[in-house]
């Protein structure tokens, strides 16, 4: 299996990790932070079984979404969201909040849109995922964490290695790991209720899968569901 082949399993197991959080209520208001083209946002929204679904992205070489299946606004999410206080049930954001500069604002914003009982679903990548250690180790700087806004560099282990960024809203500034994560919730009035791992480099994912569950705090990816 080449690299970006399990890069890509991983991230299937990532999101399939975040379709079992939510729960399923055809009344919910779903926010999807990040929405992209929207097929994911579709499968979310399908878990939960809504149509009531709402989308914010800001980078314009995203396919916008036209079938109407999603309410979609342009905004920077290192802003204030567009969107009244307690109006959401169900806000989901997945490979977002790494990219931010504005990271509490995003949190506080997150607290503010959702209804109370509201919950919210966030997957990032884990800083102490155990192949950014196995880097350090080397002397390599972990997958995760960028170091220029242009080009990716600092790990030769790295497939995208020596690759440019596709735009500056792919970067990661903010890197996570599993006692970061909650505590920042935390600190932002949220309840933690759960946190996943999923992947484990460079083990194939069945392996993988047994690992994260065991041991979440190396995984590749973290996933948390914080309530109001």
């Amino acid at each position: 299996m080449g690299l970006m082949t399990l890069f890509d399993r991983t991230d299937y197991e990532n999101r399939q990790c975040i379709l079992k959080l939510v729960e399923n209520d055809p009344d919910a208001r779903l926010l999807d932070c990040g929405c992209g083209n929207g097929s994911f946002t579709r499968q979310v929204a399908k878990k939960i079984g809504t149509p009531q679904v709402f989308g914010i992205e800001c980078i314009l070489e995203v396919e916008p979404v036209h079938d109407g299946s999603i309410q979609v606004v342009d905004s920077d999410l290192n802003d204030r969201f567009p969107f009244d206080d307690g109006v959401f049930d169900v806000i989901h954001a997945n490979q977002i909040i790494e990219h931010l500069y504005e990271t509490d604002l995003f949190i506080e914003e997150i607290y503010r849109v959702l209804k109370n009982g509201g919950y919210a679903v966030i997957s990032t990548p884990n800083l102490a995922g155990i192949h950014n250690i196995f880097s350090l180790f080397l002397g390599k700087q972990p997958f995760s964490a960028h170091i220029s806004n242009q080009v990716i560099l600092g790990n030769s282990f790295d497939p995208k290695h020596g690759l440019k960024h596709e735009n500056r809203g792919r970067v990661h500034l903010r890197v996570f790991t599993y006692e970061s994560l909650v505590e920042l919730f935390e600190y932002h009035g949220f309840t933690v209720e759960k946190i996943h791992g999923s992947g484990y480099y460079p083990l194939p994912v069945p392996v993988a899968r047994i690992l994260a569950r065991v041991d979440a705090r190396h995984a590749v990816y973290l996933t948390i569901k914080v309530r109001k």
